[in-house]
Formats: structure tokens, C-alpha cells, sequence
């Protein structure tokens, strides 16, 4: 549904300068040329480029484009493979896996990485690309353990409400390149990561389930306190039971050598976005980048920030005096929320923090909430997230919607689909996490 005016165009048009500055910011290409230099390869007998992520493709063509004729051999996971347009080096191979589930593109990515990584040897350096999406897109599980069985678990794990750094540490127990694993099967060889995180907080050991990170190896009752938390033990498969059950310890080998560096983050996002904002003449804030927690829940509190911020005119409820500053506001907060589904509908995490902030600031003239993900794709849907108003819940009751019901239903896209609320990106090349704007005129 369209024709909401032009106040609602407006906010559609600031939101899209904000959103391109934050998505400018956190530019993978531009992150890996700004981490990888001649320095690290010097010396090195045989260059090797693995890597995964939803920011694989132009991680990988960048660092391939920076090595040059350096590059001995390359394979990396993305969601898509470039396109015929794009030139890729003959020692470079993409292989498409799956997200948010594995598929068996994932299973053949892990093992062409595993293979590629036998031939690195003493002298060697192997640069590793990883972004969030890889504990989907790259595969290799342990023996015993199969792909309907990382499907199984994954599903479960997704649907219950547990945070990404517990889900992560599910996963690198059944896994022999995450958690680890990937640095090494590259030993002896050199191992540097260069890290696009889509994690709060940036833990390394979390983002695509750390296969470069050998300093603190996921323990399995850890994992299995997780299975116990979230009631999941009788969802899961025996296969991925036995190993977090009888526990698996670090994968055998010798500690290798790896350097790990965080390339980009959220935090980079946010900033850029709230810098964009006051270049639009907004008094912005950025509120940080530590926002988790049940996406209705993260929707509603930053609305209610909104309803407090003061603006050059009075809300109508639940609004602060009038400070001298008279501009408009921005408020920008980061993150990764959750979803615990409890019903059968269609929707992500984005989509329902938005209709979360809709029913704080039903009726109130002035603000619109705006939640994105980052890389453009909310959960299985074709949405990167919504945009909401004050005016968002009396045109759903106006065309007979029923908000409350598509929350418990996890069904948020078909709801704001009908009210032309959804915002659509298309993949866009990166993956920080999320993002929410809140704008007061």
C-alpha cells in the first residue's frame, strides 16, 4: 500500500541518506584495503586466501586485487558468486553456500577450504576474509554429525530466542573449522584474519563461530548449558547431541600462528549514520552499539527515547520541554536482537522491532522509527527491515490489521507489506549487524 504523503517521503528520504553514509562506513572492500598491506605477505613462500561470509565477495576481490600475482590459490563461501561482469583472477574460486540455514554448497565450501589448506606449509601465509553469515555458509562438520542434523540444530537454536555468542558456541562444537579449527588446518602455515564483525561487542570467538581464533576454544559444557537454558535437548539430533554431551576439547594439532584483525564493526556504522544525520541539519545521538535482546523489545525502547527527545515542536503526550536547541532529532542505536518464534508466520528480527516501536508512538505526530538490517536481508525475508510513524497502527486499523496478532505470530512482514511500511536494499555487500533510527521533527 503506498500514498502515505509527503511527510512520510520526507522520512523516507533522510532515512536513505542515513543509511547510505552507515553502509559507506562499513564498505568491506574498502575495510580490507585498509587492513592488508605488502608488509604482511613479505617473504611469504605462497600467499593462500580462504575465507566466508555474507561480505565474501568483495572481502575476497579486494585482498585478491591488493596480493596480485602474490596470490598462489584462493576459495571463498558467499551467499552468491560475482557475477559474469565481474573479473575474477584464475587462482581465485567462489563457492555459494547456504544462509540462514547450511545447505550442501556450505558442506562442499568447507571441504574445498580444507583441501586448499593441506598444501600450506612452513613459510606460507594464508589470509583469511571472514564476515557474519560464515557459520552457515562454510561447513565441515565433525565425524558422525550431518548436514540434516546442522539443519536440525540450526533451526532450533534460531527459533529460541538464544543469543548469537550462545548459538556460536553450539556450533563450533559440531564443526572442525569453526571455533578455531580453520587457523589449524592451515598450520604450519601463517594465519592472518582480517574480521568484519557482526557481533555486539566484537567477541572474535563469535563472529561466523571464530575458525581463527585458537586462544579460547569453545568448551562443550558451555554449549550444552545453553541446550539446557533455551529447553532444546529434545529438539536436537543424537549425532549433534553425543558431541555436546561426551564434550570434544580443541581440535588436535599444534597452536598455529594467527593474527586477527577486526576490519569493521557496527560501532563504524552508527557513528557514520549519526554524522549523516546532522550534515541533514539533526541534533543526532549515537546511543551505542550494545542493543540485544527481544527485537519487539529493543523497538519499543528506543520509541520511547523518541517520545522523550526533545524537538522544535510539542508532542502531544509523553514529550519533554522544548530545549533551546529547536532542530529536529536523530537518535541512532546498533545492535543484534533476537526472536523467540513462537508462531508460524513471516517476518525478522527488524520487521518486529519496528512494529514494536509503532505501538509507543501511535498518534503522535512528528516521529518515525526506522529499523534495518545492515546487510539488507531481516531474516528469510526479502526486507532489509521497516519504517513506522505515528500514523502506522491507525492506517492498519483503518485496512482491518491486527498488530498485536501479527506480533504473537511472528508475522510481521505481511502486516507491514499491506501498509507499504517495508524497506527493501536488496543484499548489500556488507554485514554489521543492525541498526535503528529514530527521527524527531
Amino acid at each position: 500500500m503506498t500514498g502515505w504523503g509527503p511527510k512520510f517521503d520526507q522520512h523516507r528520504a533522510h532515512l536513505s541518506a542515513i543509511r547510505a553514509a552507515a553502509l559507506a562506513a562499513v564498505d568491506p572492500a574498502a575495510a580490507v584495503r585498509a587492513h592488508l598491506a605488502p608488509a604482511d605477505w613479505e617473504g611469504a613462500a605462497n600467499v593462500y586466501l580462504v575465507g566466508a561470509g555474507k561480505a565474501g565477495v568483495p572481502m575476497a576481490l579486494a585482498a585478491a586485487a591488493l596480493l596480485g600475482p602474490r596470490l598462489t590459490a584462493g576459495v571463498v563461501v558467499a551467499p552468491r558468486a560475482p557475477g559474469p561482469d565481474i573479473a575474477v583472477p584464475p587462482t581465485l574460486s567462489f563457492v555459494e553456500g547456504g544462509h540462514p540455514q547450511p545447505t550442501t554448497g556450505s558442506l562442499a565450501g568447507g571441504r574445498a577450504v580444507a583441501a586448499l589448506l593441506t598444501r600450506a606449509a612452513p613459510g606460507d601465509l594464508v589470509v583469511v576474509v571472514i564476515s557474519g553469515g560464515g557459520s552457515a555458509l562454510l561447513e565441515l562438520p565433525r565425524p558422525g554429525v550431518s548436514l540434516d542434523d546442522l539443519r536440525q540444530t540450526n533451526r532450533a537454536l534460531l527459533r529460541s530466542g538464544a543469543a548469537i555468542h550462545e548459538i556460536n558456541l553450539i556450533r563450533a562444537q559440531l564443526s572442525q573449522l569453526k571455533g578455531g579449527g580453520l587457523a589449524r588446518l592451515a598450520h604450519p602455515a601463517r594465519t592472518l584474519a582480517l574480521i568484519l564483525s557482526d557481533v555486539v561487542g566484537n567477541p572474535l570467538a563469535s563472529i561466523a563461530s571464530g575458525p581463527t581464533v585458537v586462544d579460547a576454544p569453545p568448551e562443550a559444557t558451555a554449549a550444552l548449558a545453553v541446550v539446557e537454558r533455551y529447553g532444546l535437548r529434545d529438539q536436537l539430533p543424537a549425532g549433534a547431541l553425543y558431541y555436546l554431551t561426551h564434550g570434544t576439547g580443541p581440535l588436535p594439532g599444534e597452536a598455529p600462528r594467527v593474527e586477527n584483525r577486526l576490519v569493521g564493526s557496527n560501532r563504524q556504522a552508527g557513528e557514520a549514520a549519526a554524522a549523516a544525520a546532522r550534515e541533514l541539519g539533526f541534533a543526532a545521538e549515537w546511543l551505542g552499539d550494545d542493543w540485544q535482546g527481544e527485537a519487539r523489545d529493543l523497538g519499543r525502547r528506543l520509541a520511547e527515547l523518541a517520545c522523550r527527545a526533545p524537538g522544535p515542536s510539542p508532542l502531544r503526550r509523553r514529550a519533554a520541554p522544548l530545549a533551546a536547541d529547536q532542530r529536529p532529532r536523530c537518535l541512532v542505536a546498533g545492535g543484534e536482537s533476537t526472536v523467540t518464534v513462537r508462531g508460524a508466520g513471516r517476518g525478522g528480527r527488524n520487521q518486529e522491532a519496528a512494529l514494536g516501536a509503532a505501538r509507543v508512538i501511535d498518534s503522535l505526530p512528528n516521529i518515525a522509527i526506522a529499523a534495518i538490517a545492515t546487510d539488507g536481508v531481516d531474516g528469510p525475508t526479502d526486507a532489509a527491515g521497516a519504517l513506522v510513524t505515528g500514523d502506522t497502527l491507525r492506517r492498519a486499523r483503518a485496512l482491518g490489521l491486527d498488530v498485536a496478532r501479527a506480533l504473537a505470530e511472528n508475522d510481521s512482514y505481511p502486516c507491514l507489506e499491506a501498509l507499504g511500511a517495508l524497506l527493501f536494499t536488496g543484499p548489500t555487500g556488507t554485514n554489521v549487524g543492525d541498526l535503528l533510527v529514530g527521527l524527531v521533527y
